[in-house]
């Protein structure tokens, strides 16, 4: 599998790696069998990085590595909800203004 990975790493300089990949590269850290730096070493990444997948495979690994621009199912309703929220507030901004502006005027 090592072998496999290296071979993988070294066609995929200066790309992008897959989700996939990423997580194959955290289960190897997380079973013990290799340390952040030797695979960050072998895969010419910052260790970092490989720091970085093992703690977002961790932290979720059914959702980790949803790639460039998406958001995770959770992350991306609680957006449209927070967006939402900002539009019912602008709402009622504006009919709070117009309450005013007809009180006033029917004096």
């Amino acid at each position: 599998m090592v072998d496999t990975i290296t071979r993988e790493a070294s066609n995929m300089k200066g790309k992008r790696f897959d989700p996939e990949f990423k997580k194959d590269i955290a289960q190897l850290h997380i079973s013990g069998n290799r340390t952040c730096a030797s695979l960050a070493a072998e895969l010419g990444v910052h260790q970092n990085t490989v720091y970085k997948w093992v703690q977002q495979y961790t932290d979720d690994p059914e959702q980790a590595f949803p790639g460039s621009g998406n958001l995770k199912p959770d992350e991306e309703e609680m957006r449209k909800a927070q967006r939402r929220i900002k539009e019912l507030e602008n709402e009622v901004a504006i009919l709070k203004q117009a309450a005013v502006y007809f009180a006033k005027n029917s004096r």
